[in-house]
Formats: C-alpha cells, sequence, structure tokens
C-alpha cells in the first residue's frame, strides 16, 4: 500500500475536502495548493499523478492530530513570581543513652 492510498483512504473515511486538508497542514505550517493535492489522489496512470511523499502523509498526520484533539498543552504550569524550591527539614535523631 502507498502513502497515495493511505491519503485516499483517511480523506474518504474521514470526508474531508480538499480545502478541508489544506487548512489541516497549515496547522504543522506546510503549505500545499489544491491543485498540489489533488495531484495525489489521481489514478497512477494519469498524466499529472503525483507521487505523495513521506513528509507530506507525516505532516498531514500530525496536522490531523492537532486538527482532531486540538493543540498540545503545555506541560508545566507557569508559575507567576519567582518560587524558591525548598527542601524539607531533617528531625535529627536522638540517640538514647544508656545509664
Amino acid at each position: 500500500m502507498t502513502n497515495n492510498d493511505i491519503f485516499k483512504k483517511l480523506r474518504v473515511a474521514l470526508q474531508l475536502r480538499d480545502d478541508e486538508i489544506v487548512k489541516i497542514l497549515e496547522l504543522v505550517d506546510f503549505r500545499i495548493t489544491k491543485s498540489e493535492l489533488g495531484a495525489f489522489f489521481r489514478k497512477e496512470d494519469h498524466p499529472k499523478y503525483m507521487e505523495c511523499g513521506d513528509q507530506i502523509l507525516r505532516n498531514f498526520l500530525n496536522g490531523l492530530v492537532i486538527h482532531l484533539r486540538g493543540p498540545k498543552p503545555d506541560k508545566k504550569p507557569k508559575l507567576e513570581g519567582k518560587v524558591k524550591a525548598t527542601t524539607p527539614k531533617r528531625n535529627p535523631i536522638k540517640k538514647i543513652e544508656k545509664k
């Protein structure tokens, strides 16, 4: 199965139009025109057929994740002001003296 086949099947399964695919690719800063995109969906024997490279499919999948899930949230919450890290104070162990 080629990248073109995978791209076609995803397009049909998710009911995406060309302009929606262009917007999804723009989410990951990848620019492509509708006519360039149409070349991927043509039959292999068509003179204007173009192979879909790994980079295009990868960018589409990454953009699709952002489109469906939303942007990735920040891992660390932003803190206001400086917060000093403190270490817990140790309780010294008292030695018991024998009499």
